[in-house]
């Protein structure tokens, strides 16, 4: 806390500058804009003071200690002293070959973890010979309608010393099974397998579009996976409640937090209420340290700095008094980023490199627990092995050369870090209070009303970029007409043809009374409430069933979604 007398001081020696000095100055040299704002629309001014967070503002309350509540200045006592984040590309792509190959790489370049992309396919419960899926297979990820694609994705690395994250939703219980059951049939039990499926359907209904199911079975299918897991898998994160995608679909900062923390809400009150029937969980402590989230870092350096200080503090609030969790790790905001991928240009694509580095540093400063740093050329391809490999060098600098471990928040205690951080908050409170008037974040959702806040604000983005207010370097300012000229990655068709050969001989070698016996249980537990699916979905894949049969079984029961259009 300041003293009130000396804020009222200071506000006074402020006006004497902005009169004495800052004003013969304008006279000489205009500033380069009328007015400085953040992407959020935060009026930004010349300087902050004490003033700005006025007399109350309290040290304790606002920020405290690292590893204590509110956890604003980080989820860890020591944070990267003692442990550095999670080198961590998304990557995986064609065959499960060509994935287990570009996994052996990165983990050779300094890559600390690893993170699974699949196809469309492998997303929306589809296989390879699907008629759906033929120009789809390995083309945004790898291929993976069967435990034997997880096997070869997998030789040759130590599944009980690396960590995994699984970009996988609909159908991540069928995946996440594949992953563990292949480590079993190593000897690595699953107890001591550590990574994250993200496993977070509600913002593929907001953002994303990657769903099957309609809503409640989709949560239901989603909860049952968190609460297997936390019984099952105590070091797996069982879903990373995601924000970066409502932020690639144009949302705002503070939309992005707030969609993503509504929908950890929604999570939570799913999760306690399916224990009721479950018999488990019985309280949030159960379950919540192993909840984790997943952010964007775009180029506004210090907004994005405030934005994960905000989310930590807002979610820690939440968790205790609302849900009253006990323990601090329950309270804890962990989360991944991912610098933002709808800021890169195909124009110039170079100049990527400084804009993912400058979002890099960001999410380092904001305190993130792992790390993706998109590749220059992502906007033309998936990355080449040069420009992933360009990538991991950005984060090995920032650790080991950059010196921005040495302290924890450095950016804490900046008179406008720290007001930004809570405008931020405010900003985020407001939206949440709408969510909650409207019944929680699945009633919004089926109202349409987040669609239609994110459809909006991208809208509105994208004319002051047209209209000039927002300069992108290669763009609107600083154009080349010169084509690009760099290596682009293409996948081999003929992976296609590898993968469906593969899925039609595990086909016509397996014991097929199994496998309908298992898609026979699959179905009937879909009808019940009051048991888990996981072990049964987990059964079907150990006898050789498909991620489109497994998929098809649930369909039967619980239907396809179709969703209303957001105009």
């Amino acid at each position: 806390m300041v003293n009130e007398s000396k804020i009222e001081k200071l506000v006074k020696a402020y006006e004497e500058w902005e009169e004495k000095v800052v004003k013969p100055t304008l006279s000489r040299f205009p500033e380069i804009k009328k007015e400085f704002t953040t992407e959020q629309g935060f009026k930004v001014k010349r300087v902050y003071t004490p003033a700005d967070l006025g007399p109350d503002w309290d040290y304790l309350e606002k920020l405290g200690f690292p590893g204590q509540y509110p956890f604003t200045r980080g989820v860890y006592p020591t944070m990267y002293r003692g442990k550095p984040w999670t080198i961590r590309q998304y990557s995986g792509f064609g065959s499960a070959e060509d994935t287990n190959e570009r996994y052996r790489y990165l983990l050779s370049i300094g890559q600390t973890g690893l993170s699974m992309a699949f196809d469309l396919p492998t997303q929306l419960g589809l296989d390879p010979d699907h008629p759906l899926a033929y120009y789809e297979v390995g083309k945004v990820g790898v291929s993976m309608p069967a435990i034997t694609e997880m096997d070869i994705v997998f030789k040759g690395i130590p599944m009980d010393k690396v960590t995994t994250s699984m970009t996988i939703n609909a159908t991540a219980i069928e995946v996440l099974s594949m992953y563990v059951l292949v480590a079993e049939s190593r000897g690595v039990q699953r107890s001591v397998l550590r990574g994250t499926t993200q496993n977070d359907i509600l913002k593929e209904f907001i953002a994303r579009n990657n769903y099957i199911y309609p809503p409640l079975p989709s949560m239901r299918y989603s909860t049952d996976l968190i609460i297997w897991a936390a019984k099952e898998m105590p070091k797996w994160n069982s879903i990373s409640i995601s924000g970066y995608h409502f932020e690639e679909a144009g949302a705002t900062p503070a939309q992005e937090v707030a969609f993503t923390i509504a929908d950890g809400i929604e999570y939570v009150k799913w999760v306690l209420e399916r224990g009721k029937e479950q018999g488990w969980p019985k309280s949030v402590d159960d379950f919540a340290p192993r909840l984790s989230f997943f952010f964007a870092a775009r180029t506004n350096l210090f907004e994005q700095i405030a934005k994960f200080r905000a989310a930590r503090r807002v979610w820690a609030k939440v968790m205790k008094e609302r849900f009253g969790a006990r323990k601090p790790r329950s309270m804890t905001l962990r989360f991944h980023t991912q610098t933002a991928g709808v800021t890169l240009t195909a124009q110039q694509p170079l100049v990527n490199l400084i804009r993912t580095t400058i979002q890099a540093l960001a999410a380092v400063l904001g305190g993130t627990q792992s790390l993706h740093v998109n590749s220059y050329d992502e906007a033309l391809s998936l990355p080449t092995e040069e420009s992933v490999k360009l990538s991991i060098r950005v984060q090995q600098v920032l650790l080991y050369e950059a010196g921005i471990i040495d302290t924890i928040d450095p950016a804490g205690g900046s008179y406008y870090i720290e007001w930004l951080t809570d405008r931020m908050e405010e900003e985020v409170w407001k939206l949440l209070d709408r969510i909650e008037s409207m019944g929680g974040m699945l009633k919004a959702i089926e109202a349409g009303w987040p669609q239609a806040e994110i459809a909006k604000a991208a809208y509105e983005y994208q004319l002051r970029v047209e209209r000039g207010e927002i300069k992108v370097v290669g763009v609107n300012i600083f154009v080349e007409e010169e084509e690009p000229r760099i290596k682009i990655l293409k996948v081999d068709p003929k992976v296609r043809e590898r993968v469906i050969s593969r899925i039609r001989k595990l086909r016509s070698e397996r014991d097929e009374a199994k496998v309908k016996t298992a898609l026979a249980n699959v179905k009937s537990v879909a009808r019940r409430n009051d048991v888990n699916i996981v072990p049964y979905i987990m059964e079907a894949v150990r006898a050789k069933a498909t991620i489109g049969e497994i998929s098809e079984a649930l369909r039967e029961v619980w239907g396809e979604w179709r969703a209303p259009e957001i105009i």
